[in-house]
């Protein structure tokens, strides 16, 4: 039986339960707050709250801390006494310690197990935001995705894209009439700015095996959600492609998962963490892409949950349709910071108890406004709340401790060696060798032709030197020096070397792309 979600004490002796619906939890949610207020804390115990309930949850690992998930609290713990104080505080009576059931993931494979996708699976309009290209630019990438799925050049890989490239660099002429306009300078920006990716460690991110989405959403023996934990510390080195890949992972939840309306609990529970980098320079057609999903991806059963220091991180319209927010304390330094802040204010269903503006720049460390939906997906009213503590370890994990869980996780040994099969790279080194030994086999029927015409010549020559003396003899002319089979296979071999000539062999021996 599915219960609640325990948040923590509010009201003005902080005895007043605060909970999240979690018949609403899909409806997606904030946590926001300045550096130090306890924004860590917050999502480390919806975490706890929505494994327990039997959900899956995914989340980033940003500063190392979340680990500590998995692994029970202790009284030995400098902040655990404190912790056990807060709890008797705030009623909450059931506190207990406890280690939930985790997996570690991590893109470069060195926290966690390996995760990867296709070049195929995140698509031109991904690819291009994560390279920063130009309409231009993201124009060709179109053209490449086309012409590897009309000629069947599965895209797995960067090396097979890079490929690609060069084919379509090359033949951009031709494309030229079909697509329009490929500039060589288009598609060497392109290879550059994939060449960086490759520097920042994406090439691990691209091959297969690719992470299968089931593996995120799985449940233990006794029925609690699986805690999914991205290592992202070295991830946040390339902010561009953190914020790619999980707009990637969400864009396939999406695509992937049917309709079921208003579940009784989450399928899964996804949170985004530093939120604002997935906006930051972020053009308009990516922006309506992050709206359209979260507004329809509830109805698969996911909820998402921003995490970020400030709520005008988040555009507007997205803002308005997270419905939970867990508001931390705001700093109000200036006059921008007091717009901001009392904007945040404005979002929240008033209590008359209190100033909910001055609440949110008081509210101390582990302290929070929150309002939660309630019954009919009503906001609730704003309250002021003391969160409760967590009851898993507060911190990292040891790499010993995080290392034996890798070493017995269901997942261990799946995702580890990674394949290389038959793509698009090794199709068109294939193609392009065939087409040299095409040309090399047709030089060779050239100068053939020419070999008699070039013996007649010299026999000729030999005749003519034993009956007339060296001192008498005139050179022959120079047409007859040359003969004109001679002449003839000249030029056959310099065409076949050439443009053209690489076009007729094409035609006589066959295609080098087929159907082309």
């Amino acid at each position: 039986m599915t219960k609640d979600i325990f948040i923590g004490g509010g009201g003005p002796d902080y005895a007043t339960g605060q909970f999240l619906n979690i018949g609403y939890a899909n409806r997606h949610g904030l946590i926001a707050g300045a550096t130090g207020t306890g924004k860590t804390v917050t999502l480390q115990i919806l975490a706890e709250g929505f494994a327990a309930q039997g959900v899956p949850v995914f989340l980033s690992d940003v500063k190392g801390d979340l680990s500590g998930l998995a692994k029970a609290g202790s009284d030995t713990h400098k902040l655990h006494g404190p912790f056990t104080e807060r709890a008797a505080k705030i009623g909450f009576d059931d506190y207990a310690y406890g280690a939930f059931p985790v997996t570690f993931w991590d893109l470069y494979g060195k926290q966690g197990h390996p995760v990867r996708t296709t070049v195929s699976e995140m698509g031109p309009l991904l690819l291009s935001q994560l390279l920063s290209l130009s309409e231009a630019q993201e124009g060709i990438l179109n053209i490449a995705f086309r012409v590897a799925d009309e000629d069947g050049l599965p895209l797995l890989d960067l090396k097979d894209l890079q490929a690609l490239l060069v084919w379509i660099g090359e033949n951009a002429k031709e494309l030229a009439l079909r697509y329009g306009n490929v500039s060589a300078a288009s598609v060497g920006a392109i290879q550059r700015r994939l060449l960086v990716l490759e520097n920042q460690g994406a090439a691990d991110l691209f091959g297969e095996p690719a992470l299968a989405l089931s593996d995120l959403m799985r449940t233990d023996t006794d029925g609690r959600g699986v805690i999914n934990i991205l290592a992202a510390d070295q991830l946040m080195g390339a902010p561009k492609l953190y914020a790619t890949f999980l707009l990637w992972l969400l864009s396939e939840l999406f695509e992937e998962l049917p309709e079921v309306g208003d579940p009784d609990k989450p399928k899964l529970v996804f949170f985004f963490d530093e939120a604002h980098l997935l906006f930051d320079d972020a053009p308009k057609a990516l922006v309506d892409k992050v709206e359209q999903v979260a507004r329809l991806i509830r109805s698969k059963g996911v909820g998402v949950y921003f995490i970020t220091q400030n709520p005008a991180d988040v555009p507007d319209d997205i803002l308005g349709q997270l419905g939970n927010r867990v508001q931390h304390a705001l700093r109000a330094f200036t006059a921008r910071d007091r717009k901001e802040l009392r904007m945040a204010a404005e979002t929240y269903r008033e209590n008359p108890a209190f100033d909910t503006e001055e609440a949110i720049r008081e509210v101390g460390v582990g302290e929070a406004v929150t309002s939660f939906l309630q019954k009919k997906g009503v906001p609730g009213v704003v309250e002021r709340t003391l969160i409760r503590p967590p009851s898993s370890h507060l911190g990292p994990i040891s790499v010993a401790e995080r290392n034996a869980l890798m070493a017995v996780s269901p997942m261990a040994g799946k995702y580890d060696e990674r394949l290389d099969r038959t793509s698009a790279f090794e199709i068109l080194r294939k193609r392009a060798d065939a087409a040299a030994a095409e040309a090399e086999a047709a030089e060779a029927v050239a100068e053939e032709i020419a070999t008699p015409s070039l013996r007649e010549f010299n026999s000729a020559r030999r005749y003519a030197g034993k009956g007339v003396s060296r001192s008498t003899s005139r050179p022959p002319a120079r047409k007859s020096q040359e003969g004109f089979g001679a002449a003839i296979a000249q030029v056959v071999i310099k065409e076949l070397k050439g443009t053209t000539g690489r076009r007729i062999v094409r035609g006589i021996l066959g295609g080098l792309f087929k159907g082309r």
